[in-house]
């Protein structure tokens, strides 16, 4: 009796509880042509943002160079990373062209995703 109690108290607790996995990812434009322009590339850090927190994301840090992108967000685990980077690659090259600022604009359809495990990070900061 005492076991099933337990058990119903860890369900309990696990039914609760909040999962996340930092991740950087870095991906190229097409050819790494250097498309992006410094005029517009806030908005479009802006825009892409916007995209992970709809899907329910967080966007821990943005940054890219004429050619790429770097992305370090906070993924929840109802997505997969395919899915989310094939959403984000399709609607931002979508917006750069509807905003007419590049017509030619496309993302390679390679991504580098890695892993980060925060907790090492504050370990290391501590010793």
């Amino acid at each position: 009796m005492l076991i099933n109690k337990i058990a119903s108290v860890i369900l309990i607790k696990m039914a609760n509880s909040y999962t996340q996995i930092h991740i950087q990812f870095v991906f190229a434009v097409k050819y790494r042509a250097a498309l992006i322009d410094n005029a517009w590339k806030e908005r479009l850090h802006q825009y892409v943002t916007g995209i992970f927190q709809v899907n329910k994301h967080k966007m821990l840090q943005i940054n890219s160079m004429s050619d790429h992108i770097h992305l370090f967000i906070g993924m929840r685990p109802h997505q997969s990373i395919s899915s989310l980077i094939q959403n984000v690659k399709t609607e931002s090259s979508k917006w750069v062209k509807d905003q007419n600022l590049c017509k030619n604009f496309a993302w390679q359809e390679a991504c580098l995703p890695v892993g980060r495990d925060m907790g090492l990070f504050r370990i290391q900061r501590v010793r």
